[in-house]
Order: structure tokens, then sequence, then C-alpha cells
């Protein structure tokens, strides 16, 4: 098929040089998937690095303290997913091996369809085309029909090569078919889009109807004695530690700064106050020397650069 060879040539020529894609090791493969669901390839690219220089094995992420691999999450947002990747990795040592079949992969904790195939044929070179937003974005708009996705993703496998061509159509998606105006006039198989020939490409995928922002407001208190801040239990994450809320009996000073942040369909208006009073229930003083060791909430970290102002 034409198109393959076109796409393979393309990715050759042209793919990012991402560090996952430098190293054969499943482990490794595994923990970028996992970590690009839902993220940026370059807000992954440090926290990958940082996450296997700490876990560089299934059994170093397995025996590690819950509250360790948290801190080295935080800031990547969606924690479950840090959760699932050390259940799986206790599955693992468990069996003895890593898994090295699409449905042994597919058992793993916090592994789905997507991330057992990417996998499946970027480690072990097995032949399951991946279907992610770039794939089913480049195969509606290669056949102009949305319904066709599956059968277009299993056309475009190169199943002699399946990792690279895994690799060859979501590089495709990322760096050229992007969601709004893509990069037609550079596109190695522009000549097969009919999407381009119908002058439906921006009108592809269909838009999604986006749900109704909420938004909040907070005010986090910086309670400090001694070199220590006060922590709480973070109210959204189990496991991390937050700046206390506004509580009965503060004393307010001095107003910090003000940031905005967000949580799946939450908008929050954080403002961060000085301020003195008694711990609460269930929360704790922390050397402030040693913050980089706590499993801060996102909604921490950027609280306490408010410090720094």
């Amino acid at each position: 098929m034409a198109i393959r060879n076109k796409l393979a040539h393309w990715y050759d020529a042209n793919r990012r040089d991402l560090p996952w894609r430098r190293t054969p090791d499943p482990y490794a493969i595994w923990i970028s998937e996992i970590m690009l669901q839902q993220t940026r390839v370059a807000a992954v690219i440090p926290y990958y690095e940082r996450f296997l220089a700490r876990f560089p094995t299934p059994a170093s992420l397995a025996d590690a303290r819950e509250e360790d691999v948290l801190a080295h999450w935080s800031g990547l947002g969606y924690y479950s997913r840090a959760r699932n990747l050390q259940r799986a990795a206790r599955q693992i040592i468990s069996a003895g091996r890593f898994p090295s079949d699409y449905d042994s992969l597919l058992a793993l904790a916090g592994v789905g369809e997507y991330t057992a195939a990417a996998v499946a044929s970027i480690a072990f070179n097995l032949p399951h085309p991946v279907i992610d937003g770039n794939v089913k974005r480049v195969a509606a708009r290669l056949t102009n029909n949305e319904s066709n996705v599956v059968f277009m993703a299993e056309k475009l496998l190169d199943r002699s090569n399946p990792g690279r061509s895994n690799q060859a159509v979501m590089e495709l998606g990322a760096m050229l078919c992007v969601p709004r105006d893509p990069h037609c006039s550079d596109c190695p198989v522009a000549r097969h889009c009919r999407a381009l020939r119908a002058g439906t490409v921006n009108q592809l995928p269909l838009k999604r109807v986006k749900p109704k922002i909420e938004r909040r407001e907070r005010k986090l208190l910086v309670i400090r004695r001694g070199g220590r801040i006060l922590l709480t239990q973070g109210a959204y994450i189990k496991g991390l530690w937050d700046l206390p809320d506004f509580f009965s009996g503060v004393r307010l000073g001095a107003k910090l700064g003000t940031f905005r942040h967000s949580i799946m369909n939450s908008q929050y208006i954080c403002e961060v106050y000085r301020a003195q009073g008694r711990a609460p229930r269930g929360s704790r003083w922390c050397d402030e020397k040693r913050l980089g060791e706590i499993a801060l909430s996102t909604t921490a970290k950027k609280a306490l650069r408010c410090l720094d102002g």
C-alpha cells in the first residue's frame, strides 16, 4: 500500500527525538504511554526522565511507598494513572516477567486497548493498530468519514514493522494533521486525503459538545511556624498534600497572589494568603526545606510559588 510507504519514509525523516523512542525497554515504553494519556508531550518529558531515574525497573516501582510514587507524579494530574502503574508493577513482579503479548498487557491495571496495542507493537513488534485521537483524526480525514476509523487504522498498519507504522500515523496527527488548520501542504499523503479533496478537513472529526465549565473560588492559607509550613490532606486527590483552605478561627494576613487552576470541568480562582491559626485535624507541619520530598498537589505548588513573588 503506497500510503504506508509514504508515511514510513516521512516518519523516518521527520520524527521527533523523544526519550522513549531511544529505548527498546518495554517497561520504559509502557511508562511513557501511560504518562502521555491526556498530557502533552512537552510536559511529559521531564516527568518521564525523573520517574525512570527513581523507578528504573518494575521491582523498584512495586516496592516503593505510594507517597513516593505520587510525589514523582505530582503535576501530571489524573493520579489514578500513578496508582495503577504501581498496581500493574506488582502484577508484573508476581508474574515473574513483563507481559509480551496484547492480552497479557491488557490484563495490567490501568491498561486499555490503546496502551496494550501501543506497547505490543512498539516494544514487541506485534501487529496491533493503535487508535488514539491522532489516529482517529488522520483516518477520518483520509476517508472523509468518521465511521471508517477502525477499518482505516487496520489498512494503515504495516504488519512488517507495526511499531514504526503506528508511531508514523500518530506523529502525522500530532505534527501535521492537527485539529485546527492542518498543514496539508506538507502532508506526505495529502493526495490520498478525501477530506482535502472535498474541502471538509476542518469539519472532521465532528466537534463534540463541550461540557459547561463550573467556576469556583478557594482561599489557600500559608501558615508557617519555626521553619515549618502547615499542610492538609488534599481535598480532591487522595494521597496528596495541599495548603489548607480557609477555616473557622483562622486570621488572614497579607494576600500573596491569585492563580487559576482547572480540574476536569471545574475552574478554580485561588487566592493565597498569609495566615495564622491552629492546625486543623488531619493536618501536619512540614519542614520547608523538605517540601520537595512531599507529594504536593498542583494547587499547593502553584500557591507556594506566590511566596517568591
